[in-house]
Parts: C-alpha cells; sequence; structure tokens
C-alpha cells in the first residue's frame, strides 16, 4: 500500500500545462512559475526495486508560457532549470554533490480544428538537447537526446466543470526508448475562486531503444531509459483574480518503473496577459 503513494509525480506537473486542448486568444497569453521538489529519497521502483546510491533530492523551478498566435494556434516554451544534490554517496569522494543547470527545453504549437461542444486540438513540441551530465555524481538534468512529442488533444467545459484528455508519444532521439502517452483530468469549481481537479497520467515505454547509461546516472535513476509510469491525483487551484492564481499538486501511482519511489509537491503562480 505504501508504494502507492510514491511516485517521480514531477512528470506530470512540469507537462501538464501544454496538456490542454484549449488555445489562447490572438495576442493573448498564459505564463506560470512553478516549483517541484522530490525530496531525500533512496529508492527506485523496478522490476525488482533497487536503492540509489545516495540520498537524492531533485528540485525544479519551470516556467511556462504559451502565446496566441491566432485564435487557433498558440506558440508553447517550457523552460525547467534543474537543482538537484546527493548527499552520503556511497560510490565515490566526496559523497555530497549539487548541480544546477538546465533541463530539456520544449517549444512547439499548438493547433485548434474543431470548436463545437467538444473541442479538438493537436499538439506538436520538441525538447531540445539542452542538459546536463556530470560523470562523478551520476547527476544528469535531462534526457541526453531530442524528444518530439505529438498530441491529440480534447475537452469540454460545463458551468462549473470540465474534461479534458490526451493521447500521444514521446518519440527520442539517441537509442532512448520512445513512449506512449495517456492522460485525463476532471476539474469542479467549487467556490467563487478554487477548483479541484482529478487526473490520471500513464506513459509506457515501447521499449525500442539500448542506450547504454553510465552506471552511476543509472543507480540514481535521473533520466535514465525506459522510465515510465502510472499516475494519478488531485490538483488544487485558487484564482487570485480572472488574470492571476495560484497551483498546487500532489499525486499517487499504481505503477512505475525507472523512477522515484518518493512523492513531490509542487506550488506554482499563473498570470494572463
Amino acid at each position: 500500500m505504501k508504494s502507492t503513494i510514491k511516485i517521480l509525480f514531477l512528470f506530470f506537473f512540469v507537462s501538464a500545462f501544454s496538456q490542454s486542448p484549449w488555445t489562447q486568444e490572438k495576442g493573448k497569453s498564459y505564463s506560470q512559475v512553478s516549483f517541484t521538489t522530490i525530496p531525500n529519497y533512496t529508492a527506485i521502483f523496478g522490476d525488482p526495486d533497487f536503492d540509489t546510491s545516495g540520498e537524492i533530492t531533485d528540485n525544479t523551478i519551470q516556467l511556462f508560457g504559451e502565446y496566441g498566435l491566432s485564435d487557433k494556434t498558440s506558440l508553447i516554451l517550457n523552460v525547467p532549470i534543474k537543482l538537484i544534490s546527493i548527499n552520503n554517496n556511497v560510490t565515490s569522494l566526496p559523497n555530497k554533490f549539487s548541480e544546477s543547470n538546465l533541463g530539456n527545453i520544449e517549444f512547439g504549437l499548438k493547433h485548434n480544428f474543431y470548436n463545437k461542444k467538444w473541442l479538438l486540438s493537436g499538439q506538436f513540441t520538441i525538447e531540445a538537447n539542452t542538459s546536463s551530465y556530470t560523470p562523478i555524481s551520476g547527476i544528469r538534468t535531462g534526457y541526453d537526446a531530442y524528444t518530439f512529442t505529438p498530441l491529440f488533444l480534447a475537452g469540454r467545459s460545463y458551468e462549473k466543470t470540465y474534461i479534458q484528455g490526451f493521447i500521444g508519444a514521446n518519440i527520442r532521439t539517441n537509442d532512448y526508448s520512445s513512449n506512449f502517452r495517456l492522460g485525463s483530468e476532471v476539474g469542479h469549481k467549487i467556490s467563487k475562486r478554487i477548483w479541484a481537479i482529478g487526473f490520471i497520467d500513464i506513459v509506457k515505454s515501447l521499449n525500442n531503444g539500448n542506450i547504454i547509461l553510465p552506471i552511476q546516472n543509472t543507480l540514481n535513476g535521473l533520466y535514465v531509459n525506459d522510465q515510465e509510469y502510472g499516475a494519478f491525483g488531485l490538483k488544487g487551484i485558487f484564482e487570485f483574480t480572472d488574470k492571476s492564481g495560484a497551483i498546487t499538486s500532489f499525486g499517487g501511482a499504481f505503477s512505475g518503473n525507472n523512477v522515484a519511489k518518493q512523492a513531490a509537491l509542487s506550488f506554482g503562480i499563473y498570470t494572463k496577459f
């Protein structure tokens, strides 16, 4: 039972902003700054599960923006800044490390091609190979690859409720495995300024890549091959005004592979222009 509340929930939070079928109006924008922490984990989901080389804390500052090029097409930009530390590393000296660097910067387009009761949209993004790797610590701040992500997005809004979902893939270069992706969420406005949201997010590796990574990297599970998970949980939104607010997220897992066995907390602030 304990394992069902522990997962590397970061994957959902830092990408969920761009998984909505709604686009920005022409000349309008949405921006968000978030912080995610996965503190002090020492175990990785696997078959079987295994211990890391030390006590790892994985923090991410995420800068997200979406801009309306037209009423149907939005430009998307994600900039992750990673702050990762390892304490009590048993495989090398010194036994404490920390790294602060870029992750994989993501950019792309989202286009709405149907808007009646349901919104149907398509999205294509590219994650650039902008991350870093430090051999002595095994700290990797992103995938050593380019990632191409096509998604089909659908959603519908009601007076105080919305539903949305997506299906697609992460296609990676450099002999990393690609992933199948599927997810959905339901949100309901429970008061004048507060939304409660439930979600599910599934990433399944296609096991079609054979990249050989350094043992230091594989022992800490940071952006290694064949990562996959099934996540579920809750997200809350508090609206300060009609154009700004705060978001917090927390989730659990019903499956996982090569991801951290630790809960993560995420907090963000957004604004619309």
